[in-house]
């Protein structure tokens, strides 16, 4: 025992645990069994699990935590396999600043610190909990001591090809380190626990000494796990084989995907590997086809919102158009119209790069540019099939644009995405492709711009006040927003939501409703004086509906700004 560092008798004195009698009678038991001090008291009855764990924490100058009272975070339960984690009876905990927390029941073994810190690779501290709190932790965290389950349940026609990454590394070694259990052990691990986690994206990024995995866990990237750099190959060409991808080629990048079954669940992964100066970057899109279908009214959208979209679907022809960056939920948000027209007296055809969600009642192709099935070749195709509403999963070209514009003059019910920062943006978008003004404010029922911000969470959430001058947001029309005080809400952090202060997300919008005469006419003018027409006509901007959700309560100031800028 260190010098300084109190005895657990004395501590346990100090707080009213033990008397003297009791601590004298056990530590003279003590010398006869040679037993340790806590396993007597415990034996004895005299402690209880809590009291002692409390008690070494102190001594040893470290944290108590109370694995009861919530369950180990899946992303630091990732960094260390679970054959170490049962050997030293160690639970990973959280991340703590650039530290990884394990709590354990016995801080006496000097020896476990070290172990574990090679193990997996990185600074830990650790903490102190229950000798039954540990186990049961155990069995939550790796599923009763077993290894967390595979997701791959399939993989349908996996190549089973290799690719060098090192000059010095031969196929068949590459091939023995692809299919060996290290690198499937490790990818399955990473994907399964994005998963979990909900995770739109993952990043397996090379680096000089290290593979780092990142997940974008509710629209911010984290990191999930890291490895050796000796695995990096393996990686790679494991992902490859599972993405049908050309494994002997590393110097093009490549795109592939592949499907797979967690706990019962489809999910697609989109893969793009990308040659780097330290290996092969891996990049995968999660995509989770049978997420549960909600209609408009579960989006969280403001009541005259709402009311302006179902307007616009309950035409019989025109354009629909979802707008904002990649992961904005703009397809979460027509398939949610998709389901309010879903019925056997129409037609529904959908085309998308792959489908995301499968529905019944519904005619959905993926595009196979592979096979010359791209989104305007399988358009005209479904044109010729007599549908009264089409979902176009995104338009990305001109030929597509025109095709789609046309099938609105003609009847039909489009409903698509664009890649633009506004509603009034996306009309620009639209010109850049080919597509005449005067077709866009002919065919065009409104225009819905996006984002996602992520949900406050509710356990940490800390309110405050806010004034007036503080929610100055509305600078879209140089208007102050009239408000009086009121209580909003920060991010904290809490072992619930991984200290973040956010868990889920909630999507803000701003619609541009063309039904208006005076808007559809102002679409061939300047874009100035559509938008200051949509403002007058009451549109909501984004930062204003991102406002209003700050006022519910549902997210911070600094997420919104975060989102849109610092126009809020």
């Amino acid at each position: 025992m260190k010098v300084g560092r109190p005895f657990l008798g004395s501590i346990l004195l100090r707080k009213g645990v033990l008397t003297e009698e009791q601590l004298d009678a056990t530590l003279a038991q003590k010398e006869v069994t040679g037993e340790r001090l806590g396993e007597i008291l415990l034996r004895l009855g005299l402690v209880d699990e809590t009291a002692l764990a409390m008690a070494l924490a102190e001594q040893y100058g470290v944290d108590f935590v109370d694995l009861d009272r919530f369950s180990p975070n899946p992303a630091a339960v990732a960094m260390l396999p679970e054959r170490h984690a049962s050997r030293y009876q160690a639970v990973p905990v959280r991340f703590v600043d650039d530290a990884l927390l394990i709590a354990v029941a016995d801080p006496t073994d000097l020896m476990v610190k070290d172990e574990l810190g090679l193990a997996i690779g990185m600074p830990l501290r650790l903490a102190v909990s229950t000798r039954s709190a540990v186990r049961a932790g155990l069995g939550v965290a790796y599923g009763t001591g077993q290894a967390a389950p595979s997701p791959v349940g399939e993989i349908a026609g996996a190549r089973q090809q290799t690719q060098s990454a090192r000059p010095s590394q031969g196929l068949g070694e590459v091939r023995a380190d692809a299919q060996g259990a290290p690198a499937v052990d490790f990818v399955n691990r990473i994907i399964s626990l994005s998963i979990q986690e909900r995770a739109s994206d993952i990043h397996v990024e090379p680096q000089r000494d290290r593979v780092v995995v990142r997940a974008r866990i509710d629209g911010v990237l984290r990191e999930i796990a890291q490895t050796d750099s000796s695995l990096a190959n393996a990686i790679s060409a494991r992902l490859k084989i599972m993405s049908e991808l050309d494994i002997a080629e590393r110097r093009v990048p490549q795109d592939g995907r592949v499907s797979v079954t967690f706990n019962g669940e489809p999910v697609d992964l989109r893969v793009a590997v990308m040659p780097t100066s330290w290996g092969e970057q891996v990049v995968l899109r999660v995509l989770y086809r049978s997420a549960h279908q909600r209609d408009l009214s579960q989006l969280g959208m403001a009541s005259d919102t709402a009311a302006a979209i179902r307007r616009a679907l309950t035409q019989p022809y025109g354009m629909v158009i979802s707008s904002g960056p990649t992961g904005s939920g703009k397809t979460t948000t027509l398939y949610a119209g998709l389901d309010m027209l879903n019925s056997t007296s129409r037609a529904i055809m959908t085309i998308e790069d792959p489908v995301e969600y499968q529905v019944e009642g519904l005619c959905q192709i993926d595009v196979n540019p592979k096979a010359g099935l791209t989104f305007a070749s399988g358009l005209r195709t479904i044109l010729r099939s007599d549908p009264d509403v089409l979902l176009v999963g995104e338009i990305r070209d001109g030929e597509t644009a025109q095709i789609a514009v046309q099938a609105a003059l003609t009847g039909h019910l489009v409903l698509t995405t664009l890649h633009a920062n506004s509603a009034v943006r996306s009309v620009a978008r639209l010109t850049e492709m080919g597509v005449e003004k005067a077709m866009i404010g002919n065919t065009v029922n409104c225009i819905i711009a996006q984002r996602l911000a992520r949900r406050l969470c509710v356990n940490c959430r800390a309110p405050y006040e806010a004034s007036a001058e503080m929610l100055m947001c509305d600078l879209d029309n140089g208007q102050p927003l009239e408000v009086p005080e009121m209580t909003l809400y920060r991010a904290h952090g809490c072992p619930s939501c991984a200290n973040t202060g956010y868990r889920g997300r909630v999507a803000f919008y701003e619609v541009l409703d063309l039904s208006k005469p005076r808007l559809r006419r102002l679409v061939e003018g300047p874009l100035d004086e559509l938008q200051d027409a949509a403002l007058a006509e009451g549109l909501r901007t984004l930062s204003q509906d991102g406002l209003r959700l700050c006022i519910e309560g549902l997210t911070s100031l600094d997420e919104i700004r975060r989102i849109v800028g610092t126009s809020v």
